[in-house]
C-alpha cells in the first residue's frame, strides 16, 4: 500500500478514513467516543477554529500535552488548516519548552494546565516575554487562565468560518509540503528540528502498518507519546490508514495497561520490552483475559530471545516486530518481518523498509563487509528535508549523495538485517527517551557553582540507562550531590536528570583536551 499516492496528504486522510470506515469506532478516550465520521467532523470544527484564530498555511502550531482525544482532533485540525505541527515533550520544563517554541516561531500553543500536577501554562509564564511569535495559547484541558483560550471557546469561535474555507485549505496542501517539525536533541547541546512532509509520513506508515499487520477493527492502545514520531505517526496516522481504533493512554503505568487490556479488548500494544516483562511477571496474569492481544512492536533496548517466545506462547501475540528508526528518518528505517524467527526479532532491528537504502560504512563513507561494524547511514524518501533553520547542521548530517549519517554503530548480516552495537554520538537511552550529554552538560553549566561537567550514561536495571554527572566546582564553591540533583529536577525533564553526581577535582582529558568519558565510566564500575 502506498499511502502517499492513495491519500495525498494528511488532511485528506481524515476524510478518506471517514469514507472507508464510516460508523466504526475511531477514537475512544472515556467518556468520549468518536466514529470515523464523527472524528472527521470534529477535525473539521478544529480546522475552522484555527482559521478563525488567524492561522495561515505554513504557520507552526505547537502541542504540549499528554495523549488525549483533544490532541488527535487538534492534529487533524491544524493540518487541515494548512499549518505545521511542532510537538513538545510533556516532560520538558518551561525553559526547554520555550526554546522550541522560540526556535520554531510557533504562532499557537495547545496545552493543558494540569497534568500530573504540572501546569504548563504557569511553567511557561516566565518565558513569555521572549516568545514574540506566540500569539495564542489554547488550554485543551484544565482551567484557562487570563490571556489564554479554553478549548470549548476555541472550537466555538470557529463557527464563524465557512466550510468552504476549510475545503480550500485542505485542497491547498501539497503532499511535498511540510507536515511537522519534530525536535531532537543532539551532540551540539541544543535541540534541532527535523522537517518532514505529508508524503513522507503517509508512505512510511502505510508501509509500517502493512509490515506489522495492523488492520481495520484492531484496538490500538497508544502508550507511546503523541509528541514522538512513534505515537503520532505509527499511532495516529497508521490507525487512520488502516481503520484501527485509537485508544490514547496518557501515563505510562504498567499496572494500568494490565487492567486496560481485557477491559478495552486491546489487540495492538507497542511498548518497550520492560512492559511486556511486567505483564508476564504479574501475579494476576492467569486471572486476566489477554486473548485479545495480537500485535506487538518493541525495541530501544536489548530483548532476550526467551521474552519474544513468551510474548507469543504466554501473552498470545501473533506478531512481534522490532525495528530501528530516528526522528531524522521520519522515525523509521528498518523493521523485522512477521515471519522472522524469535532470535532474529530479539537480536536484530530488521532490514530496510521498502524504498529505503541502509548501509554500514567506515569513516570514509565506504560500505564495510557484512559482519563488520561501522556507522549506519540511511538514504531514501524518509530522510528529513533538513534541520529547521540549521543549514550547517543539515550539511554535517546529510552528505552530498543524500545519505543520512545516523551516528549509530551497527553490523549488517548477509540477509541485510541490522544489529545496533553502539552509538557514535554520545547519547544514552533512559526508559526509551534519548538523553544527550552535551545538552545536559550545557544546562548544568548554568549553575553558578559548577566550573566543568561531564555526563555519561550508566546501566540501570529498570530504565536501561541513566545519567551520571562528574562535577568540578568553581574555585571557592562547593557542590552537594543531593542538592544538585534536586536543582536538575527543577530545570530539566526528569529523564535528563543525572541519578548520580560525583564531585571531582579535575576531569580526565586527552592530548586534545577532550574529556575521556570511557575513563569516567570505568571509574563508576569500581
Amino acid at each position: 500500500m502506498r499511502g502517499d499516492q492513495e491519500f495525498g496528504t494528511l488532511p485528506k486522510l481524515w476524510a478518506s478514513a471517514a469514507d472507508r470506515f464510516g460508523d466504526a469506532s475511531a477514537l475512544e478516550d472515556a467518556p468520549v467516543h468518536f466514529t470515523f465520521r464523527q472524528l472527521h467532523g470534529a477535525v473539521r470544527e478544529a480546522a475552522r477554529a484555527f482559521v478563525a484564530l488567524g492561522v495561515q498555511p505554513g504557520d507552526r502550531v505547537a502541542i504540549w500535552a499528554p495523549n488525549t482525544w483533544e490532541w488527535v482532533v487538534a492534529l487533524g485540525g491544524l493540518h487541515s488548516a494548512g499549518a505545521v505541527l511542532v510537538p513538545l515533550n510533556t516532560r520538558f520544563k518551561g525553559q526547554e519548552g520555550a526554546y522550541i517554541l522560540r526556535k520554531s516561531g510557533a504562532k499557537v500553543l495547545l496545552t493543558v494546565s494540569d497534568f500530573l500536577g504540572t501546569d504548563y501554562v504557569a511553567m511557561l509564564e516566565p518565558e513569555r516575554a521572549n516568545l514574540a511569535d506566540l500569539a495564542h495559547i489554547v488550554v485543551i484541558r484544565g482551567n484557562a487562565p487570563k490571556g489564554t483560550t479554553a478549548w470549548s471557546d476555541f472550537i466555538g469561535n470557529g463557527q464563524s468560518v465557512a466550510e468552504e474555507d476549510v475545503d480550500a485549505r485542505v485542497n491547498g496542501v501539497n503532499p511535498d509540503e511540510v507536515s511537522d517539525i519534530l525536535f531532537t536533541s543532539g551532540t551540539t547541546g541544543q535541540p534541532k528540528g527535523a522537517i518532514c512532509t505529508h508524503a513522507q509520513a503517509l508512505r512510511a506508515y502505510a508501509d509500517w502498518a502493512d509490515v506489522v499487520g495492523l488492520r481495520a477493527g484492531d484496538r490500538y492502545l497508544i502508550v507511546n507519546p503523541f509528541f514522538h514520531a512513534f505515537g503520532y505517526k505509527a499511532g495516529i496516522v497508521a490507525s487512520l490508514v488502516t481503520g484501527a481504533t485509537i485508544l490514547p493512554h496518557a501515563v505510562f503505568d504498567p499496572a494500568a495497561v494490565f487492567e486496560r487490556i481485557p477491559a478495552d479488548r486491546i489487540s495492538m500494544l507497542p511498548a518497550p520490552p520492560a512492559l511486556y516483562q511486567t505483564l508476564l511477571n504479574h501475579p494476576d496474569l492467569d486471572k486476566h483475559d489477554m486473548s485479545s492481544l495480537r500485535l506487538a512492536v518493541t525495541g530501544a533496548a536489548v530483548i532476550p530471545v526467551e521474552l519474544v517466545k513468551k510474548m507469543g506462547d504466554v501473552l498470545g501475540f501473533e506478531t512481534v516486530i522490532t525495528g530501528y528508526g530516528l526522528t531524522e528518518a521520519c522515525g523509521i528505517a528498518t523493521m523485522c518481518r512477521h515471519d522472522d524467527d524469535p532470535e532474529t526479532i530479539a537480536t536484530t532491528s530488521g532490514r530496510a523498509i521498502p524504498g529505503v537504502d541502509v548501509q554500514v560504512v567506515d569513516d570514509d563513507g565506504k560500505e564495510v563487509a557484512r559482519g563488520d561494524a561501522g556507522e549506519i547511514v540511511v538514504r531514501g524518501y524518509n530522510v528529513m528535508l533538513a534541520y529547521y533553520d540549521e543549514p550547517a547542521e543539515t550539511k554535517a548530517t546529510i552528505d552530498g549523495d543524500g545519505w543520512l549519517h545516523t551516528g549509530d554503530i551497527g553490523v549488517m548480516d548477509d540477509r541485510g538485517y541490522l544489529k545496533i552495537t553502539d552509538r557514535k554520538k554520545d547519547v544514552f537511552i533512559v526508559g526509551g527517551f534519548n538523553a544527550y550529554p552535551a545538552e545536559i552538560e550545557n544546562m548544568l553549566l548554568t549553575n553558578d557553582d559548577i566550573a566543568q561537567v561531564a555526563v555519561v550514561g550508566v546501566p540501570d536495571e529498570r530504565l536501561g540507562e541513566v545519567g551520571a554527572a562528574f562535577i568540578v566546582p568553581k574555585a571557592g564553591h562547593s557542590v552537594d550531590s543531593d542538592a544538585l540533583i534536586a536543582w536538575c529536577r527543577e530545570h530539566m525533564a526528569n529523564y535528563k536528570v543525572p541519578r548520580r553526581v560525583e564531585v571531582v577535582d579535575a576531569l580526565p582529558l586527552n592530548a586534545a583536551g577532550k574529556v575521556l568519558k570511557y575513563q569516567l565510566r570505568d571509574e563508576l564500575k569500581k
